[in-house]
């Protein structure tokens, strides 16, 4: 697949000509548009008794469509509709996707929607955690934590929100230094900070003395 996304990455680069997807659409729109696939995908997965596979799934594709060059590869209008097929396959095969998935993405990809995959990831994780009462944390941290570590962190969002299920995501980030963040709550607005950026942080602002008007 390696060569394949090369191949993605060369035909984004080349101008492209007026397409469905190239007129700049609302945000508003993109949003709900999301949300339309990421219902539809839901219902199909309840339906089949497969929703944890398939955010399973779609943490894939997020990873793959992190890539903006494949996005632009499937909404390229000049790209033959048989070659976006021949890495639709690539995909599905190296990622081990569930039919219905696979069937989202062609979906996505005839209506040059690929450009919103991330945005549809995200409303699907959404509907997910409402459904199985799940609740999404993202650790962020220099290296990668231990397991245990993760599952004692896992504990505590759990007893800090009442979840009866708590997800991790993780990621890197060595502008931290040392330490860890928790972000979680819809759109990631409750933060846990325990990095040693955010101690210098602190420590800093100690020592900014206000300013003093001096009398001559």
């Amino acid at each position: 697949m390696a060569a394949l996304l090369r191949l993605a990455t060369s035909i984004a680069l080349r101008p492209a000509a007026a397409s469905p997807s190239s007129s700049a659409a609302p945000r508003a729109a993109a949003d709900a548009a999301a949300e339309g696939y990421a219902t539809a995908l839901s219902e199909v997965a309840a339906e089949n008794g497969t929703l944890e596979k398939t955010v399973s799934d779609m943490e894939k594709l997020e990873k793959i469509f992190a890539d903006e060059a494949v996005a632009e590869f499937f909404d390229n209008p000049t790209v033959p509709r048989e070659v976006k097929a021949q890495l639709i396959d690539e995909i599905a095969k190296s990622s081990e996707l569930q039919p219905h998935v696979v069937n989202f993405l062609n979906v996505v990809v005839d209506n040059f929607r690929a450009g919103i995959v991330p945005q549809i990831v995200a409303e699907f994780e959404n509907v997910y955690n409402a459904l199985s009462g799940t609740e999404l944390a993202t650790v962020t941290s220099v290296v990668q934590l231990e397991s245990q570590d993760l599952a004692q962190i896992a504990q505590h969002v759990q007893k800090m929100t009442g979840a009866k299920n708590v997800r991790l995501k993780t990621q890197l980030d060595p502008e931290l230094i040392a330490g860890f963040t928790v972000q979680y709550g819809r759109d990631g607005s409750n933060l846990i900070d325990m990095s040693v950026r955010k101690q210098i942080e602190e420590i800093a602002s100690e020592f900014e003395l206000p300013s003093v008007a001096l009398e001559v």
